[in-house]
């Protein structure tokens, strides 16, 4: 793949005036956890989201997990706001936004949402009027959008943070695609280099696939660096995008726990010696799971916990800011295994809010650290 041609460039829409981030202008409780969720994030449109492997309702379900284990509730969980135009021309062109509203390659269909049909991958969205596309679907990414630039916030701030949605790795300033309408983690990133003047940013993408998005953002960009672990045998090959990964982890297909964890282990410890950031977005994908139609890896819902606890330990012993997204998971359990990840992660107190856990109704107690009733 080539680079974008004709298109502005992220360095070219950050000459623009500094842009104030509504995001940033909410208030966040002492009896908050650093977790971000609303309603807002899950996707349903007359059936045809059951068109594409994603589950469109995880992120609902991860919440109602962390409910039931006791851990949170609506009042103790952050709810971001919809990204606006403005929030997201930070990063993004006018261009890219208008060919996700109107696409005029089709004479006779400019009210039809073509482009977005190609992101989602699923066909049949390109027949539907784009002010039910805009409400169904690019909407709630641009909650979870805002989920993720409000996470960089808080992480930076309380040292950590979790969006239960966000990591679209493979958006660009200037392309969407495998799902992903907008660049969640570029702009989190240049928010805070805007905003809290941080220097240094590390990405740390353990998603199967190789997030081309972000690369293409930060290609040449020495402020970033990118640390990206993900099966070379599957979508996108993005062979320019490569080029901006700092310590690159190709893996095949069907590479299980063993070899994995040891990579992860390595590759995340050597990574954060040679680079120290001021903050790290996690892109914690849970398509590594085996079965995963589109992953094609076989690590399994525990392999998955040791991994998310491996990047938190490395980063919170060093006192390094850290906020993880969601990403990718095709399979119904992913859902559970995220909620259980995150409970372990409270289990080994590498996350905590001790405000939120005293304004809590159920008992901890009452549940083991990975949620199921004692």
């Amino acid at each position: 793949m080539e680079p974008d041609l004709n298109t502005q460039t992220v360095e070219e829409s950050l000459t623009k005036s500094k842009r104030s981030c509504q995001q940033y202008e909410v208030v966040v409780k002492p009896t908050q956890w650093s977790i971000i969720y609303s309603s807002e994030y899950n996707i349903g449109f007359c059936g045809l989201e059951k068109l594409h492997p994603f589950d469109s309702g995880k992120w609902g379900k991860i919440f109602e997990f962390l409910k039931v284990a006791g851990m949170l509730r609506e009042d103790t969980v952050v709810e971001p706001m919809e990204a606006t135009e403005e929030d997201l021309l930070l990063v993004h062109s006018n261009k890219y936004l208008r060919s996700l509203k109107l696409a005029n390659i089709v004479e006779g269909m400019n009210e039809w949402s073509i482009n977005v049909a190609g992101i989602t991958e699923v066909p049949p969205v390109a027949l539907l009027p784009n002010f039910i596309v805009q409400k169904k679907v690019l909407r709630p990414f641009r909650f979870q959008t805002s989920g993720t630039i409000m996470g960089g916030k808080l992480a930076i701030e309380r040292g950590w943070a979790i969006n239960i949605g966000g990591g679209f790795h493979h958006c660009s300033a200037n392309r969407g695609g495998g799902f992903c309408a907008y660049a969640d983690i570029t702009l989190s990133i240049q928010y805070a280099f805007q905003i809290f003047n941080i220097s240094k940013a590390m990405i740390i993408d353990l998603d199967a696939h190789q997030g081309n998005g972000h690369e293409r953002d930060f290609m040449d960009d020495n402020k970033v660096y990118i640390l990206d672990i993900f099966n070379r045998d599957i979508y996108p090959h993005d062979g320019f995008a490569k080029r901006a990964i700092k310590r690159k982890v190709e893996i095949g297909c069907f590479t299980d726990n063993e070899k994995y964890l040891k990579l992860v282990e390595r590759h995340v410890e050597g990574a954060l010696n040679e680079f120290t950031p001021d903050l790290v977005v996690y892109n914690a994908g849970t398509d590594i799971l085996e079965g995963d139609p589109l992953g094609l890896l076989s690590i399994t819902a525990e392999g998955i916990i040791q991994r998310d606890e491996i990047v938190f330990t490395k980063c919170r012993s060093r006192n390094i800011p850290i906020v993880m997204v969601t990403s990718g998971g095709y399979l119904r359990e992913t859902a559970r295994i995220v909620a259980n990840s995150i409970l372990n992660l409270r289990h080994k107190s590498l996350i905590s809010c001790t405000e939120a856990e005293q304004a809590g109704l159920i008992e901890p107690d009452d549940f083991d650290h990975f949620g199921t009733p004692i």
